[in-house]
């Protein structure tokens, strides 16, 4: 089937390559029947917010890379207002921006709000590229949280949950709808595109999406295979691998979020790769209101999409789309996300059917495996080869010999 494109990955490098890097990132993404992924512009340092650091992340992929890799810039508040520096940045190959409408926890990538946003879906708009969003927004916890007093646990991850309620998500989205309304036909910022990345909130706040979608905005939505696979009341006491952002919510959410994705309300999935060195998950603590948060998935996105979705009666075709075919589309990549005369022969071969036990004896290539919270598990669906552009990179265990990964910048 077609190659996966990962629209959301975090590989660090350069400059925290410790926490996973490009080797190891894009090994691991071969690995999975990734053919391309599209680095965040944070986690990495510096951040990816200029002309002069996409040439860093750039170099820094040069003759490492096993899968094709683009790029996202950083929407700032020190680029938002600059229209010559985002011009530059877009010019220089970025695929689109990205912005956190709450804080990052990296000190060089502070948070926007809407008038952010607002600027760069201007600027956004002549080059047709799109702008994603992480949609959460502080709200006042008022009573919902007792830590301070010692009366919530932060071993346990219902208190974690509670300091990331759904009406962050809510608030962040209702806020966004007050500038998408520009990227409509005839709009100021018509050409931009907004998408909303990892939504974790099947209620309201995706039910403020799709009437955006209803009024003409030019708006679409991810969600992230660990939303899918894992609910927040199945989650133990001090097992941090577990904690991101947005949280991962209750087993009832996470029903409504697959009959979204079923009924083509979410748009795609992606990854959100986001890992760290295992000292920063605070394992030996489980405090979840300290740990870093992040989930390690980048290898395993297509195995878990396709056990868990089973159930739900999921189709190759759904999962093409899903992770082909959307997020070439996104990522304004016309030759990428179908097997086509003409397209790039990005390929993976793979058996459904065959199971695979997420242990100590099977090969993952993900820096820090023990990291991830899909370790332990049996999924079905094995990778036997994957080709990016024609060339074999990975084949039943073994890599190619040189890392042939193309990266990819926006003209």
């Amino acid at each position: 089937m077609p190659g996966l494109i990962d629209v959301h990955a975090h590989l660090d490098d350069p400059g925290r390559a410790e926490w996973e890097g490009f080797p190891s990132g894009t090994m691991a993404a071969a690995a999975g029947g990734i053919t391309m992924l599209i680095d965040m512009p944070l986690n990495s340092f510096p951040s990816t917010v200029s002309e002069e650091t996409l040439k860093l992340k750039t170099n820094a992929a040069k003759g490492r890379i096993f899968v094709d890799v683009g790029f996202w810039g950083g929407l700032v508040p020190e680029n938002a207002f600059n229209a010559t520096s985002l011009e530059r940045l877009l010019k220089a190959g970025v695929l689109g921006l990205k912005s956190f409408m709450c804080p990052s926890g990296i000190n060089d990538f502070p948070m926007t709000n809407s008038s952010h946003i607002k600027e760069g879906l201007h600027a956004l708009a002549k080059f047709k590229r799109p702008l994603l969003v992480h949609a959460e927004v502080q709200q006042e916890l008022g009573g919902e949280l007792e830590t301070m007093n010692g009366a919530d646990n932060a071993r346990s991850y219902s208190t974690y949950l509670k300091t990331r309620p759904s009406s962050w998500e809510q608030a962040a989205v209702r806020e966004l709808l007050t500038v998408t309304k520009d990227t409509r036909n005839g709009g100021p910022a018509e050409g931009a595109h907004l998408h909303i990345v990892h939504l974790a909130d099947a209620r309201s706040s995706l039910e403020l999406i799709k009437e955006a979608k209803v009024s003409g905005d030019s708006v679409t939505v991810e969600t992230c295979p660990h939303y899918l696979a894992f609910s927040a009341e199945e989650i133990p006491d001090g097992d941090t691998r577990f904690k991101c952002a947005p949280p991962i919510r209750d087993a009832e959410n996470k029903e409504k979020l697959w009959k979204a994705l079923m009924d083509g309300d979410i748009d795609m999935l992606s990854s959100d790769h986001s890992p760290t060195v295992p000292e920063l998950k605070l394992f030996n603590d489980g405090d979840f209101l300290r740990a870093w948060g992040g989930i390690s998935s980048l290898q395993f996105v297509l195995p878990v999409t396709w056990s868990y979705g089973l159930k739900y009666g999921i189709s190759l075709n759904q999962l093409a789309s899903w992770w082909s075919e959307k997020p070439a589309k996104l990522a304004g990549q016309d030759l990428k996300g179908a097997i086509a005369v003409g397209y790039h022969a990005d390929i993976v071969v793979w058996e459904p059917e065959v199971e695979i036990e997420l242990d100590d004896n099977h090969p993952i290539y993900i820096k820090h495996p023990k990291i991830s919270a899909y370790m332990g598990s049996k999924l079905s669906g094995k990778v036997l080869a994957t080709f990016v552009q024609g060339n074999l990179v990975f084949k039943e265990g073994k890599h190619a010999p040189a890392a042939c990964g193309a990266t990819i910048l926006a003209t």
